[in-house]
């Protein structure tokens, strides 16, 4: 079939049921996709990757030894970001994870931060849960990164042993105690003696990072940074 038929054939069914961007909701141009141009310049960043000693990296001192303590966005309730985070993981949008990563991807790549990595590893949900929702959103956090970034994406290197209660609502100790232990490496040998970038969706007390890299420590990896969607301010 003649290319520019199909052409002219997508412009008109997105002229009669336009897509629209799933942060603002407004119709999507020719070339946009997920979310528009203008929503991805105005997300707030939190540049984390141009400042060693940003309030991650202090937060985490003395519990983990890290290359990069890195998240792309700042996470604020009932702001953008929330929104966009909550179409993710409760509303099937994976699509938003894969986007947010190729985006944050590029910086990295653009920075010089990708290349001190070999391998992306990502916080793996229960089984239980994963079936429920169907899929990881920060599994789709870091194919996005792994495209763009061009750093191997191995799943299933981590995983749980028990189910876990949400984190929401926890102090900072009970957070810690929720999940210390819980994470083992399935396949130490897609990991052991490689640079290991860890990524997770939003970051809080950093209780399960500390727990997953402490298990990714055991699996022999030679260094760890962090990378995760979001961080609550």
């Amino acid at each position: 079939m003649n290319i520019n038929f199909l052409e002219a054939l997508d412009d008109f069914i997105s002229l009669v049921y336009p897509k629209t961007c799933l942060s603002c909701g407004k119709a999507l141009v020719k070339g946009e996709d997920i979310i528009c141009t203008r929503c991805i310049i105005d997300l707030p960043r939190t540049n984390f990757h141009i400042d060693q000693e940003n309030p991650l990296a202090l937060r985490l001192r003395g519990r983990l030894e890290l290359m990069h303590a890195l998240a792309f966005l700042k996470f604020r309730k009932k702001g953008k970001v929330q929104r966009l985070l909550h179409a993710l993981k409760y509303k099937g949008h994976r699509e938003i994870g894969v986007k947010l990563g190729k985006v944050y991807g590029e910086e990295l790549r653009l920075a010089g931060i990708a290349s001190a990595y070999d391998v992306i590893v990502s916080v793996p949900l229960h089984i239980s849960r994963m079936r429920q929702r169907g899929y990881n959103q920060s599994d789709e956090w870091a194919r996005g990164l792994s495209e763009s970034a061009k750093i191997t994406f191995e799943m299933n290197v981590l995983a749980r042993s028990l189910k876990t209660e949400t984190q929401t609502r926890k102090t900072k100790l009970n957070r810690w105690e929720n999940v210390k232990e819980i994470f083992y490496v399935k396949e130490p040998e897609l990991i052991s003696g490689k640079r290991v970038l860890l990524v997770d969706d939003v970051v809080t007390t950093g209780a399960t990072l500390e727990s997953c890299s402490n298990a990714l420590i055991a699996g022999n990896c030679s260094s760890i940074g962090i990378a995760c969607m979001a961080y609550a301010v």
